[in-house]
């Protein structure tokens, strides 16, 4: 297998990691920080999938930053197909999630009028715009995973 950019064992594959944790952790701050994001399921459903995308990404993060550490290649087939399943996983579970925030914040706050001169409408939204910046970092991942196995 090939080493590119964004592969396990390289810092742009390392920094990918990084940034989709960072991403998916503002969005659960961002929305756990409001008092009533309880009472919309998309809401809840984004907290819970961008929990799965941290644990995921932190994990993958460990094991990049060891293996740049250790000047190991990780190119192992089954390690890569492991890889390309579980970010494909996250990624779809992400995507989902996120849009249908999007979908609930747009009905909610702008068709409806429901949106209030607090800080909630602004929490709400920014929670969403980083799991969509976390989408972009994870298809990005996904697309070079898959590109490697099929490389192989």
């Amino acid at each position: 297998m090939r080493v590119f950019a964004g592969t396990p064992g390289t810092a742009t594959g390392l920094f990918l990691r990084i940034a989709q944790c960072i991403f998916a952790a503002g969005s659960i701050a961002s929305m756990a920080s409001t008092h009533s994001f309880f009472n919309f399921t998309a809401f809840c459903y984004l907290i819970a999938a961008m929990g799965l995308q941290v644990i995921w990404s932190f994990g993958l993060a460990l094991i990049d930053a060891y293996a740049i550490v250790q000047k190991k290649v990780l190119h192992s087939p089954v390690l890569i197909s492991l890889f390309v399943v579980g970010d494909w996983v996250t990624a779809t579970l992400s995507l989902a999630a996120a849009s249908a925030s999007a979908g609930i914040t747009t009905l909610y706050f702008y068709d409806l009028g429901h949106c209030s001169v607090d800080n909630e409408c602004q929490k709400y939204q920014a929670s969403v715009g980083l799991a969509i910046c976390c989408c972009f970092t994870i298809a990005t991942s996904s697309l070079i995973m898959l590109w490697l196995l099929a490389s192989g």
